[in-house]
């Protein structure tokens, strides 16, 4: 009998030894290890006060007992998983030295065609190098006389009207957004669009072909015209490929670029340059700048901009202005389910979301996890790494780059244009080089501060100062110093 019985005691001792095993490997795979009620305590990690380091793998024993502290390696040594937030910091870190010359370039690609469209055309369609004595009703004076304080006076004072009528048309636009008159925004933009697509494209068509000698007749001139303008008005206010879409907002920008160069006076475009670049400080980095305003109310709403103002290097507008579904947006860990067919079956994803199988192994670990301290902690360390308020969210497919894109504004790109055809109109093309080169560092700088930043800031400020900088120092010292050297025949 005492030997029968000696024999099940040793048994049963067996079988919690192997379950207390069983539970410290299921431990040791999220990084814990048990802490037994019959051993010394131990903390795992240590922290010093003086320079708030953490030592990994030490233990502090109770008693001063030395037999209880670890060896390398060995059973009781604790590995503790770095810090999530550390981690994350990290991952931003480095996802933004990945996308940040990325996108650089991919700015730098449409602004640099922008303006090649716009002198390209200054040089080749002469319809575009004077106004013909007509002028946009914004500027109702004309600087029509040689005294140079006179054409000062008349170039202020229609810089200030257009700048003011800029600012009271986007109030408006703030207040209409504001207070959510969404059709009429669209309307106004559709208009717009609808000017820029068939009327002023149309005028460009004939002036090329009239400039190139190509005779055609009206029909298919109607025809390209009709094409070109659907396909546009689609692409940009409904579904359309991206490409096509950032191609018709080049265009656009191009198009609205060349109308202020024909039909500003000079002096009056360089002051509304200059002036336009201030105008953007005060709408964006203002607490009530009206673009600051209208940005925020965006943002709070979980809403894109319209795409008909905004070029966006890698966003789909056809998901965020067509669809309109701010739910999808705001959600954007969550797949919808798919509708069951006449059989009542669904799709090879049985009707779950995408994080079902991880939910699912969630369940199964708890649900055979073992009642002890040690698997309970393994599975409240498995929960957390489940839970949606600490993961980072999963991207709904494989265009994830799409939300890292960086936006620009349409009107960034046609003052920018302006700049750089106004000087080639000129004929110089070195300043025109100049004033081209001055740009793109200028949008490089802003680039590299919204990354410091991270907010909106004017895309115009630093670009137009190193254009206008550019522009007047080659105009008037490198020019004629070359010019001269040049008459001299002395080269160096």
């Amino acid at each position: 009998m005492e030997s029968d019985s000696a024999a099940d005691d040793l048994a049963r001792a067996d079988e919690n030894t192997s379950l207390m095993e069983g539970d410290q490997a299921a431990a040791a795979e999220v990084g814990f290890k048990p802490n037994s009620a019959d051993k010394k305590s131990s903390t795992g990690t240590s922290l010093q006060a003086g320079n708030c380091s953490t030592d990994y793998g030490t233990r502090s024993s109770v008693g001063g007992d030395e037999d209880s502290r670890p060896t390398p390696g060995g059973e009781g040594e604790v590995r503790r998983p770095q810090p999530r937030v550390q981690q994350q910091d990290q991952d931003e870190e480095d996802e933004m030295l990945k996308y940040g010359a990325k996108h650089v370039i991919m700015l730098f690609v449409p602004v640099s065609l922008c303006m090649l469209l716009v002198v390209a055309s200054i040089s080749k369609v002469t319809y575009y190098q004077s106004s013909g004595g007509v002028y946009l009703i914004y500027t109702p004076f004309h600087e029509e006389t040689d005294q140079a304080g006179i054409k000062l006076w008349n170039a202020l004072a229609n810089a200030a009207i257009l700048i003011g009528i800029v600012l009271v048309m986007t109030i408006f636009l703030v207040l209409l957004y504001k207070y959510r008159c969404y059709k009429f925004i669209h309307g106004w933009l559709i208009v717009a669009s609808l000017m820029l697509l068939f009327v002023f494209s149309l005028i460009y068509l004939q002036e090329l072909l009239v400039a190139f000698n190509i005779p055609m007749d009206y029909i298919t001139v109607s025809f390209i015209m009709w094409n070109f303008g659907v396909v546009g008005m689609v692409s940009i206010h409904w579904k359309g490929s991206l490409r096509v879409q950032q191609a018709y907002l080049i265009i656009i920008s191009a198009m609205a670029a060349l109308i202020f160069i024909k039909y500003l006076p000079e002096w009056t475009l360089w002051m509304i340059l200059g002036g336009i670049a201030l105008y953007d400080l005060f709408a964006v980095l203002t607490p009530h700048g009206p673009l600051k305003i209208l940005v925020e109310t965006a943002q709070d709403r979980n809403e894109s901009l319209f795409p008909a103002l905004i070029y966006s290097s890698t966003m789909m507008w056809i998901v965020n202005m067509a669809d309109a579904d701010p739910e999808r947006q705001s959600h954007t860990s969550q797949q919808p389910l798919a509708p069951a067919d006449e059989e009542g079956e669904v799709d090879d994803n049985g009707g779950f979301d995408t994080n079902f199988s991880q939910r699912q192994d969630d369940y199964e670990q708890r649900s055979t996890s073992v009642n002890s301290d040690d698997a309970r902690a393994a599975a409240s360390a498995l929960r957390q790494e489940n839970d949606p308020s600490t993961r980072r969210p999963q991207p709904l497919d494989d265009d994830d780059d799409e939300e890292r894109g960086v936006k620009l504004g349409l009107g960034d790109f046609i003052f920018y244009s302006v700049l750089v055809g106004k000087a080639s109109s000129y004929g110089d093309w070195t300043t025109t080089l100049a004033c081209f080169v001055a740009i793109l560092i200028g949008l490089c700088l802003t680039l590299i501060l919204l990354a410091i930043f991270k907010k909106a800031l004017p895309a115009l400020p630093i670009s137009i100062a190193f254009g206008l900088l550019f522009y007047f120092t080659s105009s008037f010292l490198v020019f004629p110093f070359t010019d001269f050297m040049a008459s001299e025949q002395v080269f160096i």
